[in-house]
């Protein structure tokens, strides 16, 4: 017992200790700063903390941020384990899987120049449009420039879906192969039909792959600020002005007291998620 204490600490140790060094420490020293000024160090209280909740940016990127989460994470599950559903059933599902990790593996400034040439003002989609309204007679000729309205909101989500659909696939198809085939075989052998299996059998045995996915999305969905960000600018439309952005923004004005409690803010929210949600899942 003692060896096997003694080799876990080996290998836990190295991990450990990167973690105290470069996380640890680096965001207790965030949340010292986040108490003082940016410029004198001075200590300040709690007044940081409420310039950012009185500050309109603050309180926008806040809202959009919490939608966009809102919005992606239920959509990217959903389709996900749909798609799975219908690739579960192929014989050659390898190379189907494959495809769906392509947008893995694409730099991200080649998706933004993907997106920008479909969806800026003389894009592709407007150019469609107009020529399927020709043909039709029912519109004339459509110029919406979608990354500067309220679509960019869409676009970003459509962004983020696609960008980070092939990992959900491939974790789903994993926890639907490790459900044993006799389990389904004797749904079958007691009369119950595909809807009674899926939800008495699939779903409860998928309970691990959905927390792992739902934590990898939730994470992730605070990254899409590279998409946002190349795609529009530092001031994009306010339907996708994010956290992120307002981070930015807030370091090049060299306004660290103010990024250094919306960063604890924003610290403490992701922790309390993440344990609400193992939580749930332990019970």
């Amino acid at each position: 017992m003692k060896k096997k204490k003694r080799f876990f600490g080996f290998f836990v140790f190295p991990g450990f200790t990167g973690i105290l060094i470069f996380v640890l420490l680096p965001f207790g020293d965030v949340v010292r700063r986040s108490f003082t000024t940016a410029v004198t160090g001075q200590w300040s209280g709690i007044r940081n903390y409420e310039t950012i909740f009185q500050n309109d940016a603050f309180r926008l990127a806040v809202g959009n941020t919490i939608r966009f989460t809102l919005v992606c994470i239920p959509l990217l599950v959903l389709t996900g384990f749909g798609a799975a559903l219908m690739i579960h059933t192929l014989k050659n599902r390898r190379w189907v899987k494959s495809l769906y990790l392509l947008p893995l593996a694409m730099p991200t400034a080649t998706i933004v120049l993907v997106w920008k040439m479909v969806f800026y003002r003389q894009g592709f989609l407007n150019l469609l449009l107009t020529r399927l309204g020709e043909q039709t007679g029912l519109w004339g000729m459509v110029g919406t420039d979608y990354l500067k309205s309220e679509a960019a909101f869409w676009v970003l989500v459509g962004s983020y879906i696609w960008k980070n659909m092939g990992y959900t696939v491939i974790l789903w198809l994993t926890g639907l192969m490790g459900i044993p085939a006799e389990l389904l075989e004797a749904a079958r052998m007691d009369g119950a039909g595909r809807a009674k299996s899926l939800w008495y059998i699939v779903l409860p045995n998928l309970r691990g792959s959905l927390y792992t996915i739902l934590i990898l999305s939730f994470l992730n969905s605070f990254k899409i600020y590279r998409e946002a960000y190349l795609t529009a600018g530092a001031y994009p439309d306010k339907s996708i002005y994010l956290l992120q952005h307002l981070f930015n923004n807030w370091f090049v004005n060299l306004e660290l007291d103010k990024m250094a409690a919306a960063a604890v803010c924003t610290g403490g929210v992701l922790m309390i998620a993440i344990m609400a949600l193992q939580k749930l899942w332990e019970t």
